[in-house]
């Protein structure tokens, strides 16, 4: 297994992943599927441009709510075995470790249902924190739900530490959230 760049070449696994249900984002879901492959239609060496954006240049971002905010610095690999296995994005401030209060994570990461449970999400997490690492952050924070054990572990198995429980925002739909940190230095 390992991180590519996101390209036209393997743009088809990807379609087919949106297709059958999956998203890049867990909390919009269904919705970000759609929106995605609608742009994919439109014009596909924009969207595979898109999801490469240090520069933050891109438009808005779409909160699970339907509201807008101001796009960040960041990034999204593909997590590759031969064919399409998942996606992990990484986001981040210029000279901060802060993120302003409506993005919940440095890092965020969905493995499809057909090839969960064989460590990719660790695997895929372990080598973006070196890319983290790289840009000179100190640590990140990454947060997943209560009920979701396997985040937690893969959070655990790369080091990270549960520093919070709290309640997401209302843009998020104030459901409980745990935050980890994981240390770069």
């Amino acid at each position: 297994m390992k991180l590519i760049w996101p390209s036209l070449e393997c743009l088809p696994g990807y379609v087919d992943a949106l297709r059958r249900g999956c998203s890049s984002n867990n909390m919009r879901g269904k919705a970000e599927a759609d929106e995605e492959l609608q742009k994919i239609a439109t014009d596909s060496l924009a969207f595979v441009i898109s999801l490469v954006d240090p520069d933050a240049k891109g438009g808005p971002v779409t909160l699970p709510d339907g509201s807008q905010v101001p796009k960040l610095p960041g990034y999204r690999r593909w997590i590759w075995d031969g064919e399409f296995c998942g996606s992990i994005g990484f986001r981040w401030q210029i000279g901060t470790e802060a993120l302003p209060d409506y993005c919940l994570r440095h890092i965020g990461y969905a493995v499809v249902p057909w090839k969960q449970r064989k460590g990719y999400a660790t695997e895929a997490l372990r080598q973006l924190l070196q890319e983290a690492k790289a840009r000179g952050l100190q640590y990140i924070e990454i947060t997943t739900e209560p009920e979701n054990i396997a985040s937690q572990h893969v959070f655990e198995k790369n080091g990270g530490v549960l520093i919070e429980r709290f309640t997401k925002s209302l843009q998020y739909g104030e459901t409980a959230g745990l935050r980890y940190r994981i240390a770069l230095i």
